[in-house]
Parts: structure tokens; sequence; C-alpha cells
């Protein structure tokens, strides 16, 4: 078995038998614990981190949780590193209010009042969107309005550039995923944060890029990241702005 840490997987984890795991939302569980999960279709041990502060070793078919074990002691500063990365990310409001600041379309905006109406809306940037009212917090009001509007733009945007790329996709979904701006099945199948209605265009093409390229190298080797370069040579300028923005979208 080769060794990996953080790379994508695709596919239902399931815990692992005879490995004890805290019930969802257990504070008991040590802040340095580990859970171990059993992928079918991983080949190699992986660790990574999500963005809950859970760390996940995922252990392949035929793998074993003693070598799963061994695998996340030898990799124990990687971990402690990605733990300290994570709490120096900057978070976005959990409350939103007139006057929040917000990643919107590559831009920090501010939630402001719409001129008056019929009905109470704001702006983010050039966008309205319509509010129960101007009170309170406004996030359980927006965040559907976004990801309806993530769900005609990001799809539609998609398909253009894989038709550019010519490659064979055979769907195209938008997701609330927690960790991962996107993901792509082997089927042809691509997935995409809603978020990435929050990021410049440039990085919602790469993020689409990055994923259609995986029909070609279905895994982060050299020849992965040589299909991105190809497509788009601007792949490292797009993951920096990633590394210091992506927690304002809440990744």
């Amino acid at each position: 078995m080769t060794e990996e840490i953080q790379l994508d997987w695709f596919g239902d984890l399931s815990p692992v038998a005879g490995v004890p795991r805290s019930p969802p939302g257990d504070d008991a569980r040590p802040k340095d614990a580990v859970v171990f999960r059993r992928s079918a279709t991983a080949r190699n041990y992986r660790l990574s981190l999500g963005r809950d502060g859970v760390a996940v070793a995922t252990i392949p078919a035929r793998g074993s949780v003693r070598e799963a074990q061994r695998f996340v002691e030898r990799n124990r500063g990687w971990l402690a590193r990605a733990r300290e990365r994570q709490s120096l990310r900057p978070r976005a409001a959990q409350v939103w209010t007139v006057g929040t600041q917000l990643l919107w379309r590559g831009a920090f905006e501010r939630i402001r009042p719409a001129s008056e109406g019929a009905r109470p809306s704001v702006c983010l940037g050039a966008d309205v969107f319509r509010v129960p009212g101007l009170e309170g917090d406004l996030r359980p009001a927006l965040e559907p309005r976004f990801q309806r509007l993530a769900r005609i733009e990001l799809p539609a945007r998609a398909w253009e550039l894989a038709a550019r790329t010519r490659m064979n996709v055979t769907r195209v979904s938008v997701r609330d995923q927690r960790s991962r701006w996107g993901s792509c099945a082997a089927s042809g199948s691509i997935s995409l944060n809603w978020r990435l209605i929050q990021a410049p265009e440039s990085v919602r093409d790469y993020i689409i890029l990055h994923e259609l390229m995986h029909l070609r190298e279905m895994n982060h080797s050299a020849r992965f990241w040589s299909c991105v370069e190809e497509v788009f040579p601007a792949w490292r300028e797009a993951e920096r702005w990633i590394k210091r923005n992506g927690g304002h979208a809440g990744l």
C-alpha cells in the first residue's frame, strides 16, 4: 500500500468496525482525535482534516486498522501543522445583518438596504435579494437565494467549459459541500459547491476546470497538474486566492 495525505477521494465512507466513534456533536471527543473510516474505492491510506476540525483516516478496502493507526502516527506532525493553519484561517460571519460584510463575487461587499419598494430587499454589490424584513439575522433568507442563483450560474458555466475542453460530462450538480469546492466521479459527474458564487469568476473557472481535468487523470499526479496547466495556466494564483479567502466563504 502507498501513502497519501489529503488527496481527494470518491464514494461513500463508512465507519470502521471495532473502532470506537463518538456520537455526532459529542464534546467529549478529544480535539486531536482521528475518525477511522473504510472506503471501498480508496487505493491508499489517507489523512484529511475537515472544516469542522475532525481528522479522518481513510482505510482502503484491503487495508487494516492497525496499519491505518501507524499511518496516522507517522503523520502527526502534518496533522498538527494543518490544525494550526486551520486555526489561523479567517471565518465568515455567522450572523448576517444589514452592514455585515460578506465575500460576494470575489469582492467584500456590505449588506445594505435596497431602495424602498413594496417588499424589503437588500443589495450585495449589483445583486438585489428580497428578504422578509431588514431586522435580525438575514442569513436564513439570503443563503437559500444564493444557492438558487448558484444552481443557475455554475452548471451553465461548467457545461460551457466542458464543451470548450471537449470533456465528456454526464451531469453537473450544485451542492452544499462543507469541506470541498468541488468533486468529480469517473462516470463524468461533476459536483460544485454553491459557495463558488462568492468567488471571483477566474477562481470559479479554475475549480470547474480542475474537476474536469480529473476526467483525464483521476488523481493529483504530475500528469494531472500538467493537464490543469494546459487549460488554466494561472492555477497557482487561483490556489493562492483560495487559501487566503476560502474561510470568508465558509470553507
